[in-house]
């Protein structure tokens, strides 16, 4: 992975985590200075909002973690596993809050359930990445796997040289 590569994944990352923060903050300070003018009430669709943004940022540090061992070559070992393993709870716990949103959001779409559907919809859509990440995981244990190979293949090469 290249230096501009590198750099514009790590402002792109970097830009979207502090919005995410901000907004974050600003909800959390609504909803914690109470009823008065102006703010917001608890409702369970802005519980939801927090805590998915939460999985993003999760998301977002996990990303950051995988592109510094990309950086270093160290993304082929056991210890990049446990950041993707994090990714996909991460875009399952996300897709769950969006099944949330759904659930909340249904009884005002009545008339419409077809929002409702399409809402569903993006949910399995978001399970699917995660599905993705899953391949992507499996494809990096045989990466892994065909590292260490090497590595021991060149270790006998090395002895009979």
């Amino acid at each position: 992975m290249g230096n501009l590569t590198v750099h514009a994944l790590r402002a792109v990352l970097a830009v979207v985590l502090a919005g995410t923060a901000f907004v974050q903050a600003s909800m959390v300070w609504a909803l914690a200075t109470g009823e008065r003018e102006g703010t917001l009430p608890l409702t369970p669709l802005r519980v939801i909002t927090i805590l998915g943004m939460v999985a993003a940022q999760v998301v977002l540090v996990c990303v950051w973690r995988l592109v510094t061992m990309v950086r270093r070559g160290t993304v082929f070992s056991h210890s990049a596993f446990r950041y993707v393993d994090v990714v996909i709870g991460a875009i399952v716990t996300a897709a769950l809050a969006w099944f949330a949103v759904t659930l909340v959001n249904a009884p005002g779409q009545r008339d419409d359930p077809g929002v409702t559907l399409v809402m569903g919809g993006v949910g399995v859509a978001i399970l699917g990445v995660a599905l993705i990440v899953l391949v992507l995981r499996m494809l990096l244990a045989q990466a892994v796997a065909r590292d260490a190979e090497a590595a021991r293949m060149q270790a006998e090469l090395d002895e009979v040289i």
